[in-house]
């Protein structure tokens, strides 16, 4: 990326499979673990990674080069994409822990997306 942009790359393919890679282990850690504070910490990463790509996009001039404005819009993506998985397995992971430690849910709204019962 040029005009000296500093920004996590998460467009790259190495970058997205490693990125891809933490962030199954990290939520299989959280599933082993019981534990909702893993996901949730991926989950505010993301959303940080997220606000930094916005900013950086909505700051550049409009002679800034179409491919720097191409990545962004693809980091974006790959942010949103992110978010939506942690979130759905910090949900996933909290139901587990609220399970193991008797605790009522205060919604369980997402109740059909976990039972696979027909």
């Amino acid at each position: 990326m040029g005009n000296n942009i500093f920004t996590i790359n998460i467009a790259n393919p190495v970058n997205l499979l490693l990125f891809l890679f933490a962030t199954v282990l990290l939520i299989f850690l959280g599933k082993e673990l019981k534990k909702s504070l893993i996901p949730q910490i991926i989950l505010i990463v993301y959303v940080i990674m997220l606000v930094l790509h916005m900013v950086q996009l909505s700051s550049l001039n409009p002679a800034t080069d179409a491919e720097v404005i191409t990545t962004l819009y693809k980091c974006i993506t790959y942010d949103l994409l992110f978010v939506l998985v942690t979130f759905l397995s910090y949900l996933w992971v909290d139901d587990m822990e609220a399970k193991l430690k008797n605790k009522k849910s205060l919604d369980n709204s997402l109740d059909w997306f976990w039972n696979t019962k027909v």
